[in-house]
């Protein structure tokens, strides 16, 4: 576990508070190497968000097919009133994977006069451009940034968050990213910074129909395929490889099996290319697979999160029943 820093850093007047845990920058050419050296070969997703990743990605929650983003939205602005009454005034609002976006928002405006907004996220520049940016919105609510990695449990002055009520907020589904494994190691690190009866309001993708489900991730406008390849044009670019990458093709599919969507990059003809002097070659029809998002039902997460120490409170889930947002007691 971490230790924070004795006392907070400040990063300028505009900020309560700025604390650098300083994580650990992963070693890309090691994790690129590794990975492609595997049977069967894959890639981190975290390789996708270069500027034209981010880009692309920004494109792809604006696609007809792809409901997670517009859908969790819309339930969080209808639920406003219930999570008010449920979370009572004066909270701490700690948001995991911190972002200047409309999800943040709709809370904070939902919400009845919160104490203060915790940003934490693992990249320094974007958690303090998106906390400041936060701040010219919200001028009256005090907010500070942690930088972390919230994969794993850190520690935080306790001084900080007081004796306020802690809300702990991690939107976008991003935890279906993880294996249900690592998924549990990462709800446990968000218990650790709470104490029993603080919350949890977290998205939670639901299983639902193939179709739905792999058009979602692979729309007909092709700007998944665009994103998933951009992970080679990334690698070409930082590591100077030389992936052919016109030679390959973006494949979503729905691992019923497992409970999950993933994204491969298939070669679609015999291709060979060297990354820091290290040689790879694919045959026809070998993948590389780069992303998996799981899908839970109610019962199944429930379980899940029952193993890192959170029980169910309330759950929403939209008309069409495609997306959960989940509000759990730490226990």
């Amino acid at each position: 576990m971490t230790d924070a820093a004795s006392s907070p850093d400040q990063a300028g007047d505009d900020l309560a508070f700025f604390i650098d845990l300083e994580p650990q920058d992963s070693d890309m050419m090691a994790e690129v190497v590794e990975g492609l050296s595997a049977t069967p070969k894959g890639l981190s997703p975290k390789y996708f968000y270069d500027q034209r990743g981010s880009e692309l990605f920004d494109r792809i929650t604006m696609v007809p097919e792809y409901y997670v983003g517009r859908t969790e939205i819309a339930l969080l602005r209808q639920i406003g009133a219930e999570l008010a009454a449920d979370i009572g005034p004066d909270a701490t609002v700690i948001e995991y994977g911190s972002g200047a976006s409309v999800k943040i928002r709709t809370l904070l405006d939902a919400l009845e006069k919160p104490h203060l907004y915790a940003g934490v996220d693992i990249s320094r520049t974007f958690l303090l451009e998106s906390c400041r940016a936060l701040k010219a919105d919200y001028p009256d609510l005090p907010i500070g940034a942690i930088c972390a990695d919230f994969t794993r449990p850190f520690e935080i002055p306790a001084e900080l968050f007081g004796d306020h009520w802690r809300l702990a907020f991690f939107p976008g589904s991003t935890i279906g990213n993880f294996t249900p494994d690592q998924a549990v190691d990462v709800l446990k690190a968000i218990r650790s910074e709470l104490r029993p009866d603080d919350s949890l309001l977290i998205g939670v993708d639901l299983k639902k129909d193939r179709d739905v489900l792999e058009r979602a991730y692979d729309d007909s406008q092709g700007v998944t395929a665009a994103f998933n390849l951009n992970v080679l044009h990334v690698i070409n670019r930082v590591l100077q490889a030389d992936i052919p990458v016109e030679n390959f093709s973006h494949r979503a599919v729905y691992n019923e099996e497992k409970g999950r969507v993933e994204m491969h990059l298939v070669a679609e003809e015999a291709v060979s290319f060297t990354i820091g002097g290290h040689d790879f070659s694919l045959e026809k029809g070998e993948t590389i697979h780069t992303e998996n998002s799981h899908k839970y039902s109610e019962e199944e997460f429930n379980a899940l999160a029952a193993r890192a120490g959170f029980k169910p409170h309330r759950i929403w889930i939209d008309d069409n029943r495609l997306f959960s947002v989940r509000l759990m007691r730490a226990v």
